[in-house]
């Protein structure tokens, strides 16, 4: 799955706003089975989260209007589907979500710049917006960088938004005049990314350490504990450019977080899946 551009609360994960776990359920699980779910089953499966019905309605509302899902009955019953503008958003991040890419220093820079008119502002700030949520850090007005390994999924995704017109990429190499790490520094708000996987990891430290002195798995806390994890983490790759290991502070707390993610990923996953099974019922491609 991936995230939605700018989705709301990258927050703590309990903080988090229903619609970025309606977003992470939709994510996981809908499009397995077809991209549906019946309102019914996803207000049982937001209760587990802490998420009572009234809210469950009104983030399903937002969502919709925001064109990320459709009303849609099944079978008789009520329930919403993945819009096919949603379902391009989660296919375009499975990778950075789920992978781990990491540049070296020697695979070197894509170079985005680009011009739009004054009389188009509302696409020079979707431009933006998508440039960094790609990856990309900003050397100078109209002037953004990111690692050489981004540009296949700036290609499709420029070009998919009608973007790619106002932009010129080009294949680069730092040669001077300061040191690549102090640069690379002012492109990126580092310190603030720091932050934001601390946060991460003194949320889910405990919650690793508890499940592996868990001898039985409960489905239902699984779920509960995977898809809060989940929805803090998916924001923080496309924050996160995979800069070269050389270029990042010692002790990167990145790779701390996730080292977490990935160990309660595999850990969660297969029995947070035993729960939905048990919730909705999956027959014939669909979720019930």
């Amino acid at each position: 799955m991936a995230d939605v551009p700018h989705d709301e609360d990258p927050g703590p994960a309990r903080g988090t706003q229903p619609r970025a776990l309606i977003v992470t359920i939709y994510g996981l699980y809908a499009r397995e089975a077809g991209g549906w779910l019946s309102i019914s089953a996803l207000i049982k499966l937001m209760a587990v989260v802490g998420v009572d019905e009234q809210a469950v309605r009104s983030s399903i509302s937002k969502l919709k209007r925001r064109g990320l899902l459709v009303a849609e009955k099944v079978d008789g019953s009520a329930g919403y589907a993945l819009s096919e503008r949603a379902r391009t958003i989660l296919v375009e991040g499975d990778r950075r979500i789920f992978e781990r890419p990491r540049a070296a220093v020697d695979h070197g820079w894509l170079v985005a710049i680009f011009s739009v008119p004054e009389t188009e502002r509302e696409r020079r700030h979707q431009l933006r917006s998508r440039l960094s949520w790609l990856g990309f850090g900003t050397v100078a007005s109209g002037v953004w960088i990111a690692p050489a390994h981004v540009e296949r999924q700036a290609r499709d995704v420029l070009e998919a938004d009608g973007l790619s017109a106002y932009v010129d990429l080009f294949r680069a190499e730092y040669v001077g005049f300061r040191p690549t790490r102090e640069q690379v520094a002012s492109w990126w708000d580092l310190v603030e990314l720091e932050h934001m996987y601390e946060d991460f990891v003194g949320t889910y430290r405990s919650v690793v350490a508890r499940w592996r002195r868990r001898r039985r798995a409960d489905a239902a806390a699984a779920f509960a504990d995977y898809v809060r994890v989940l929805t803090l983490w998916r924001r923080l790759p496309y924050l996160d450019p995979g800069l070269p290991s050389d270029l990042l502070p010692e002790d990167w707390r990145g790779s701390q977080a996730a080292d977490i993610f990935f160990e309660l990923h595999g850990r969660l996953a297969p029995v947070a899946h035993r729960h939905v099974e048990a919730v909705t019922g999956i027959q014939a491609g669909r979720i019930a």
